[in-house]
């Protein structure tokens, strides 16, 4: 095994796992699949409405990521909620709520894209009364249907959104797939892996050809 090929084999071989972990190669949800999702929301004592909603989302799975746009205004006043201490502001409640939900998120290659506070009120607004004035924006990235769903049938979180309902004043969430994602960790990590390696292995050359060279 040359030494060219074990320079190549380490980056390649983090960059399929990568993938292979990144990458939901399930396809779309089956029927089977959301009707045990469904069953599992029944279960957990979800609202009849809820389930039907998230049903029909689940129903028209493309198989594909998705981004979770979210608009949040916190509340400025939350009331105090059965599990937190008295007193607790909007953001220690959802620090408590999103306790559960980064583990969760990140066991199935799920994440934040972005977030960042409001640094002015609605520059364009249409249609919309009261969305003038929010607090963060924030975008996650979910691996597909199959692994949001996975995460919100879980009873566990069931046990934690009240502290998320509690923290906030008002949110818009809704999920989006992207046509252009330049910022997809698989382009930047397969760039970066591609640009280091590349550079390694002109440097081994370069100091092969010097000693050639010398002699």
């Amino acid at each position: 095994m040359s030494t060219r090929f074990k320079i190549w084999l380490f980056p390649t071989l983090l960059y399929v796992v990568f993938i292979y972990w990144y990458t939901d190669f399930g396809g779309a949800l089956s029927n089977t699949e959301v009707d045990q999702f469904m069953a599992t929301m029944k279960t957990n004592g979800s609202d009849a409405e809820v389930i039907a909603f998230i049903e029909n989302f689940a129903r028209q799975d493309s198989g594909r990521q998705f981004l979770m746009v979210n608009n949040i205004d916190m509340n400025e006043s939350p009331p105090h909620v059965e599990g937190a201490e008295p007193g607790e502001s909007a953001y220690d409640l959802m620090g408590r709520y999103m306790e559960h939900m980064f583990p969760a998120l990140l066991a199935r290659a799920s994440h934040p894209v972005l977030m960042g506070p409001a640094v002015y009120p609605a520059i364009d607004l249409v249609g919309i009364e009261g969305a003038e004035n929010w607090d963060q924006g924030a975008l996650f990235r979910y691996r597909s249907r199959r692994a949001f769903l996975e995460i919100v049938t879980n009873p566990a979180f069931m046990g934690k959104h009240h502290f998320k309902a509690a923290a906030l004043d008002k949110t818009i969430a809704y999920p989006i797939e992207t046509d252009l994602y330049l910022g997809d960790p698989r382009l930047l990590l397969g760039l970066i892996l591609l640009a280091v390696t590349a550079l390694i292995d002109n440097l081994r050359m370069s100091k092969n050809q010097g000693q050639t060279t010398v002699k």
